[in-house]
């Protein structure tokens, strides 16, 4: 029996069934290409600002950033003229300035003394207000008796940011120098302490 099957006829079915494949095929990719969605995230970043600033006379504060520039402390007894039992007391504070941006941990640092300080001895308190006589007292920071041109280790005070663009609270500090019996006539020094802020 013969085929009486066109192939005109086949050729055309074949090319209806690609046809509707190819169009099934362009309707899945739209389909696919329909939901879209993205997110995207970007941080923004930029540096504070930190400077300590000192006052000996609790009114006018600038920076004191090297022993060079050290801010002379005024002693209520003229302590180049001291005796054995003889008691010096100077005052000193420290603050952050208006543009600090954080607050800070301030470390007293090792002493750079030079002459001869043998027989003299000292105490730093942090008073409540500014001043430093024989009667100040305040949070013992460096015991009465210990050697001046040393530093106890870990002796250090918290300073606080103020509220842009005041400056921070004051931290107000004693330095009380006591000379010994042996203390000898003539002898001279000089001793200047290191104040180190690390940002918190």
């Amino acid at each position: 029996m013969t085929d009486t099957t066109s192939p005109t006829k086949s050729r055309g079915k074949f090319r209806a069934i690609l046809a509707g494949g190819l169009v099934l095929g362009v309707g899945a990719a739209v389909v696919l290409a329909a939901w879209n969605d993205s997110e995207f995230a970007i941080g923004t970043f930029g540096a504070g600002s930190f400077n300590m600033e000192g006052s000996t006379d609790g009114a006018a504060f600038a920076e004191h950033a090297t022993a060079d520039a050290a801010g002379a402390l005024t002693f209520t007894v003229d302590p180049e003229n001291l005796a054995p039992g003889d008691a010096v007391y100077a005052p000193f504070a420290a603050r952050l300035d208006g543009e600090t941006t954080t607050d800070a941990n301030v470390v007293v640092g090792p002493q750079v003394t030079t002459g001869n300080v043998t027989g003299l001895t000292y105490e730093l308190i942090a008073t409540e207000v500014f001043g430093c006589d024989a009667d100040s007292t305040g949070d013992p920071l460096v015991p009465a008796g210990t050697a001046l041109g040393t530093t106890p280790d870990e002796v250090s005070f918290d300073l606080i940011q103020g509220a842009d663009p005041a400056p921070g609270t004051p931290v107000n500090l004693c330095f009380k120098v006591t000379a010994g019996d042996t203390l000898t006539q003539g002898q001279t020094a000089s001793t200047t302490w290191s104040f180190v802020a690390e940002s918190q």
